[in-house]
C-alpha cells in the first residue's frame, strides 16, 4: 500500500467528531500504532457570536461530520478507523480510502509548515520566484505566521513595495 503518512477524511455521525477523535488515539496508544496512524484532528474555527448584546468566542467545527486522520494507509490502520464506535466510513471509494492531495492540506489549514528564513528586515534580497524574479529589493516586514514578506523593489527607477511569499526571496 502506501508508504508515506497521508491526511484521510473519516466520515461520523454528526456530534460526535471529538468522540470519535478521543476514541482512535486511544486505539492507536492502546495497541502501539503510533507508526501507522499519527494525527488525529476535528477542523475547527473560533468564531465570535453576539446573542442578548453579548460577544462571546466560541469554537464551531468547520467540516460536522468529518475528522481528519494523518496515517500509512494498510489494512491495519483502516480497520481501526473504520472499526471506532460513530465512524461511518471513510470518503472516497467504498473499497479505498481517497486521501487529500497537498492543495487541499493546504487549503484547509491543517498542517502548518514552520518556516525558517535567514533575513531580517533592513536587509538586501533578490527575488528568486514569481514575476518580480531577478529583481532586488530591501525587507520592510516580515509576517512568518501568514508566510508573507513586505519588499520593497526597485522597478523602472523607482521605489515599489511588494507583498511576497517567504521563498520568493533571498538574502544577497
Amino acid at each position: 500500500m502506501s508508504e508515506t503518512a497521508k491526511w484521510y477524511v473519516v466520515h461520523t455521525y454528526s456530534g460526535y467528531e471529538n468522540k470519535v477523535a478521543q476514541n482512535i488515539e486511544k486505539v492507536v496508544e492502546n495497541r502501539s500504532l503510533q507508526d501507522l496512524i499519527y494525527e488525529v484532528k476535528v477542523p475547527t474555527e473560533k468564531v465570535v457570536e453576539v446573542k442578548d448584546n453579548k460577544t462571546r468566542e466560541i469554537e464551531r467545527k468547520i467540516f460536522p461530520g468529518y475528522v481528519l486522520v494523518k496515517m500509512i494507509l494498510t489494512d491495519d490502520s483502516w480497520y481501526v478507523v473504520r472499526n471506532i464506535r460513530g465512524v461511518t466510513g471513510f470518503v472516497g471509494t467504498s473499497t479505498k480510502p481517497v486521501p487529500l492531495t497537498e492543495t487541499e492540506v493546504k487549503s484547509l489549514g491543517v498542517e502548518t509548515v514552520q518556516v525558517e528564513v535567514d533575513y531580517a528586515v533592513g536587509d538586501s534580497v533578490s527575488v528568486v520566484a514569481g514575476p518580480l524574479e531577478g529583481f532586488g529589493g530591501i525587507i520592510n516586514e516580515i509576517d512568518i505566521e501568514n508566510n508573507r514578506v513586505a519588499v520593497t523593489v526597485s522597478m523602472f527607477g523607482r521605489e515599489t513595495p511588494v507583498d511576497l511569499e517567504l521563498n520568493q526571496v533571498k538574502k544577497v
